[in-house]
């Protein structure tokens, strides 16, 4: 296994003493209950109560200001310490926010991740066993008896696809300026297929930047339609067509174009499949391009991360993709997916790594 050498510190040598280590698998037995006070203290708004006092509050204090009884807060609050989000005066008995609860409530991406667990995963998780031995996403079955999640996506209830769109987006919109300057400045592109794009935010990037491109959107026809009505009346929509198409069915093919196909983009998107079906997707990619076409894969590969948070998040969102996604897909690394473009007859170009929140680009040719 190859990692970058930040990883490669973390991964390789014991970081703890004894006496941390058994902390931190305590740490791991109570980890439900640790997620759930802590978003609590969030929801609840105790957490921004305690980062806007200047000289702490008490129980009662609390207590006066959320409406809940001296015993919900005492319970909070005491969990809270020993989680290590609040910090205590013994003096006066004033609690007042540690650097972890400001993380937890001001960091972007840690909200971004309890809306998608809690909202999304959470009951999911209970299933992670059978799902991981079987094979199929058996926590999906609490929002309904699809095969996948994405058959589902348009039915999920409103909260949930609110915090389902707010994970995704989140980790994809922050690499998009950066993307696209690769698409258009460093490789001319004036055609362009977006495979999986969804709600179409990024195809509306792109004919934004550059007014001569034409995209057409491959995905689901349910995800088509969805797409459609999210650009109608957008800048731009005029020049974003949609294909509906089943990725898993190895008989779909892509479109085929009149002119020479310029770039294939998949973001976010092959993570969403097991390695054998990223192989036979994209061989159909392939039989789309042709010498001067690019194909450029986008994804989150967790052993190019810069810091171990990053690898952290990401190889647990793996097992979102076992329990309520697909069944048989991951966050891959580097060497996974060298072997898929290997195998469906394409090669890497050139890799840019460090976009966004912890993106890679690899750009790959027909061989």
């Amino acid at each position: 296994m190859k990692l970058f050498s930040s990883l490669k510190e973390l991964y390789t040598k014991e970081q703890y003493s004894a006496r941390e280590a058994q902390d931190r698998a305590e740490f791991i037995a109570w980890g439900p209950i640790v997620f759930q006070v802590s978003r609590l203290m969030v929801k609840f708004g105790i957490l921004e109560m305690l980062r806007d006092s200047n000289e702490g509050m008490t129980v009662e204090d609390i207590c006066d200001r959320t409406r809940l009884s001296h015993y919900a807060v005492k319970c909070l609050t005491e969990a809270s310490l020993c989680i290590g989000i609040i910090l205590v005066d013994t003096e006066n008995n004033r609690f007042t926010l540690s650097k972890t609860g400001w993380f937890l409530l001001n960091d972007h991406a840690t909200r971004v991740n309890i809306d998608f667990n809690h909202d999304v995963n959470y009951e999911g998780w209970f299933h992670l066993e059978e799902s991981l031995i079987e094979g199929k996403p058996i926590g999906l079955k609490q929002w309904g008896n699809w095969p996948t999640v994405y058959e589902g996506l348009s039915k999920l209830p409103t909260e949930v696809q609110k915090s389902w769109f707010g994970f995704d987006h989140f980790y994809s919109d922050s690499s998009f300026p950066e993307a696209l300057e690769i698409i258009f400045k460093k490789h001319k592109t004036r055609t362009l297929y977006d495979v999986g794009g969804n709600t179409g935010k990024w195809a509306l990037k792109c004919v934004e930047y550059d007014n001569s491109v034409q995209v057409t959107i491959l995905d689901l026809p349910q995800q088509i339609i969805m797409m459609e009505d999210n650009i109608r009346g957008k800048n731009g929509a005029d020049r974003i067509k949609g294909f509906g198409i089943d990725l898993l069915d190895k008989n779909s093919l892509f479109p085929s174009l009149e002119d020479n196909l310029d770039a294939i983009w998949m973001s976010q998107f092959l993570d969403c499949f097991s390695m054998d079906e990223i192989v036979s997707i994209l061989m159909r990619a392939k039989s789309a391009m042709t010498q001067s076409t690019r194909l450029y894969i986008m994804e989150t590969l967790w052993d190019r991360q810069r810091f171990g948070t990053a690898a952290f998040c990401l190889t647990m969102t793996s097992l979102y993709f076992t329990a309520i996604a697909n069944g048989n897909s991951k966050m891959y690394n580097t060497e996974d997916m060298e072997t898929c473009i290997h195998k469906a007859g394409l090669e890497i170009e050139e890799i840019f790594d460090g976009l966004g929140q912890g993106h890679s680009i690899l750009v790959c040719k027909l061989k």
